[in-house]
């Protein structure tokens, strides 16, 4: 059968990150001017003039209730043929890669910018005026969420993940010290990452076990917390990618699976959408498991990271947990599994959470990730994850 999808001809050519901080400092900025601010530095790191800019890939913004990527143009004064606002939560910025490559692949643009601002989380007094009102992501009315959920609790995120750990737990037990690994190890990685919220502060699992417990089997030390920051990345076209300043990284697969919103409709929890997503960017790609030199996948949660492992295929069903004690998932180890530090100690920025995971294989396929480079390292599968574990997109990404 012939291949399908993308022909890799789009790489990754530049990025920027803003270092994640707990409590900003300097004056509050604007969605959009956050967005400027990325793009100009993704840019000037790839090298290109803002002016070849003729294409775009954004979340929402919070300056316009709608038509986000024309509010962003108008911003910048970016006249593009390409532009998309991408909806899927964690999984947005994977997707926005793989949307962007095609465009390009297919003629449409030759430089996009896909850029992610994220600041702190508004807390308004009244619950109904959040974002996500009670925890969750539609409250108005008529949404089956706000008649079936709300009411009844079934709510966020901590709840979600916790009730997927506990079906685990029950159909193949729980290893609550494998679990606790994947934090420390991440932490590890961390701690050579001076970007990273939680450089420098070490991690042991007796200390993630004793950390509070905040919605069982969950520990406080295996949820990601929220900061502010943002990041950006460059994509163009194979001649523009030559004349680059770093060794381009090409999008060479990719999978997307979306099965429900929230868990009250999941018909499985326990098989989720990293199944099928990552065995299509697998195919795509013309790669296998044993290609791969380093992963970074979304870890909202520890038990992210053990469902990821197992659904995408790197362990069976059932042997995460042994899987995990088995291998080294530090940045200098056999498994190298977000050498950032994760969003679990590099920090979670908003929308742009999922963005760091595709800076971090890219990084590290770039050799530029210093003290905590992987080595030998020439090519990354990356996830981004929306929901409660409901939309998953799969990137392979490959350094020639």
């Amino acid at each position: 059968m012939a291949k399908t999808g993308l022909r890799g001809e789009a790489a990754i050519v530049g990025y920027a990150e803003l270092k994640p901080e707990k409590k900003p400092t300097g004056e509050p900025a604007f969605t959009i001017e956050q967005w400027a601010e990325l793009a100009s530095l993704a840019l000037e790191d790839a090298g290109i003039d803002p002016g070849e800019v003729d294409g775009i890939v954004t979340p929402a913004v919070a300056e316009s209730g709608m038509f986000a990527p024309a509010t962003v143009a108008e911003y910048l004064g970016f006249e593009v043929n390409f532009a998309e606002h991408v909806d899927l939560g964690g999984a947005s910025a994977a997707g926005g890669i793989w949307r962007a490559a095609a465009a390009i692949e297919l003629g449409i643009a030759d430089v996009v910018v896909v850029a992610f601002p994220a600041g702190p989380m508004p807390m308004p007094p009244d619950p109904k005026a959040h974002p996500f009102p009670y925890g969750a992501s539609s409250g108005e009315y008529g949404s089956p969420q706000a008649e079936f959920d709300i009411p009844y609790g079934n709510l966020a995120q901590n709840s979600g993940y916790a009730q997927i750990a506990q079906l685990y737990a029950n159909e193949y037990g729980y290893d609550e010290r494998a679990l606790a690994k994947i934090a420390v190890d991440q932490r590890t990685s961390a701690c050579a990452n001076p970007d990273a919220l939680f450089y420098g502060k070490p991690l042991t699992i007796e200390d993630v076990l004793a950390s509070p417990m905040i919605c069982d089997p969950i520990h406080l030390l295996e949820i990601v917390m929220m900061v502010s920051g943002g990041a950006a990345v460059v994509l163009t076209g194979k001649d523009r990618a030559a004349k680059g300043a770093h060794r381009p990284v090409w999008v060479k697969g990719f999978g997307e699976r979306l099965t429900f919103k929230t868990p009250t409709y999941a018909q499985d929890l326990l098989n989720t959408p990293i199944a099928p997503a990552a065995t299509t960017a697998f195919a795509m790609a013309g790669v296998s498991h044993d290609d791969i030199d380093m992963i970074s996948v979304y870890d909202c949660y520890t038990i992210t990271v053990l469902m990821t492992l197992e659904d995408a295929g790197f362990c069976e069903k059932g042997q995460g947990a042994r899987f995990i004690h088995e291998h080294d998932l530090t940045y200098k180890g056999d498994f190298p599994c977000n050498p950032h530090g994760g969003q679990l100690s590099f920090g979670q920025t908003g929308m742009a959470g999922g963005l760091h995971h595709v800076i971090d294989g890219t990084r590290q396929l770039m050799g530029r990730a210093h003290d905590n480079q992987v080595a030998n390292c020439n090519t990354a599968f990356v996830t981004g994850n929306g929901g409660i574990m409901s939309e998953q997109v799969v990137l392979i990404l490959k350094g020639e």
